[in-house]
């Protein structure tokens, strides 16, 4: 006896398929040979223009639907092998419009009733999922553009920002991409230490160099100066041609005696450096010796930002800059005059020598001057370093390289200086 003898086929049909007749899929029911035996109200919302579907051959309305070849090959030879299909995206125009659907296949068998073996698949719109995963690529599509976009303008404003930092001193440079008051804005009254240089006879070199001679000297001597100026705490003001002008307590001050201290330190510095390079620059085809004239005055100045709207200058106006102008003319090749108030702040710690008394240009009454005497100089240098330490690097310029030997001993005391240290912290260290 055969149990599907006493049932309707047709009722047994419309009960396993009850579950898809009200679905928001298109759903469908096709016999062992694709014929299409039933599909529910959807599948007709979905796909009103092929009308009455019943018994036909189910690739074929794949076909009616604008589906191309190889779909209708790929759904018929997958569902034969593995018994189901999915075809994820499938593209077909219905009234000018694109919509997208998944189709999902599957055979169905049933011990008991032979009519209910076949296939039962439907299709689900994909339209606003497809439409939303399209705006959400495009989203992240602008996104990486943006990304790429930031990442261009970072570079490029990370490049303008390291040429920028050249025309700056560093002090004022930090204070206007890093101090949240914008402090250089400012415009003070500030007792400042104010320095002035320049190379003897300068304006007859240059008429005699050649270009490219005059601008390799005067970049390695203004890059040298400029490294000394930076290393004792100076705000470079500006280059004046071979003239230098750095003042001392603004935007950052150590105290007004700290101040001149440092920058008679500097000054001095500064001609020791120039002493250093006499061969290096003799090297270059410089026939001359180079020296330097140097003045420095203490005073309180008004320090900030002038100019016009196009263009300002980060500067210092008032007599103590005009008189360390006087002063460096005043000044002897290779001398440093200062001021009678520069003069009462660093004399404690540096030797100096009254000078003239004179009435510079400009000034009402007789101004006191000294110069930094050479046994001072001497003495200070004697008391710098022979090497300095940035960070984990040592920096050492050798000019005359004549003399190897006595460098090569030089650089293994700094290597035992540098293992003392090195114990010494390691003892610290294990305390």
């Amino acid at each position: 006896m055969v149990l599907e003898e006493f049932f309707n086929s047709k009722k047994v049909i419309d009960l396993s398929f009850f579950n898809f007749e009200n679905a928001i899929t298109a759903a469908y029911f096709a016999d062992t040979d694709f014929n299409v035996v039933r599909v529910n109200k959807n599948f007709r919302n979905f796909f009103p223009a092929l009308g009455n579907l019943q018994g036909v051959y189910f690739p074929d309305i794949l076909k009616a639907l604008g589906l191309p070849d190889e779909v209708q090959q790929e759904f018929t030879k997958t569902i034969k092998e593995n018994g189901q299909v999915l075809l994820p995206r499938l593209e077909i125009e219905q009234n000018g419009e694109i919509k997208v659907y998944s189709l999902l296949s599957t055979i169905t068998q049933s011990s008991d009733f032979s009519f209910l073996h076949g296939i039962q698949g439907q299709f689900v719109d994909r339209t606003n999922e497809d439409t939303l995963r399209k705006e959400k690529e495009k989203l992240i599509e602008e996104q990486l553009r943006n990304q790429e976009l930031i990442k261009q303008k970072s570079e490029r404003l990370e490049a303008i920002s390291k040429r920028l930092a050249s025309y700056l001193s560093p002090q004022v440079y930090s204070s206007i991409f890093e101090d949240a008051d914008e402090g250089s804005k400012k415009h003070k009254r500030k007792n400042l230490t104010v320095f002035f240089s320049d190379i003897v006879r300068f304006t007859d070199m240059s008429d005699t160099l050649e270009p490219e001679l005059l601008a390799k000297l005067v970049n390695n001597y203004l890059s040298e100066m400029t490294n000394i100026a930076i290393e004792f705490g100076g705000t470079i003001d500006k280059f004046i041609g071979d003239a230098v002008m750095v003042f001392f307590g603004d935007p950052k001050s150590e105290g007004d005696r700290q101040d001149a201290l440092n920058c008679a330190k500097m000054a001095i510095r500064m001609q020791q450096r120039v002493g250093e390079l006499q061969d290096y620059w003799k090297n270059l085809g410089i026939g001359e010796e180079i020296q330097v004239r140097m003045g420095i005055s203490t005073g309180y100045c008004t320090v900030g930002d002038f100019g016009s709207q196009q263009r300002l200058d980060y500067t210092a106006f008032g007599s103590p800059v005009n008189l360390a102008a006087r002063l460096e003319s005043l000044a002897s090749p290779g001398e440093i005059v200062v001021s009678e108030q520069c003069f009462e702040l660093i004399s404690s710690d540096i030797e100096c020598t009254p000078f003239k008394t004179v009435t510079p240009k400009g000034f009402s009454r007789p101004i006191n001057t000294y110069t930094v005497s050479k046994d001072a100089t001497s003495s200070l240098l004697r008391q710098q370093s022979n090497y300095k330490k940035f960070g984990n690097r040592v920096s050492i310029d050798i000019f005359d390289t004549s003399d190897i030997n006595a460098a090569i001993i030089e650089l293994k005391e700094i290597e035992k200086e540098f293992e003392k240290l090195l114990k010494n912290d390691t003892s610290v260290g294990t305390k």
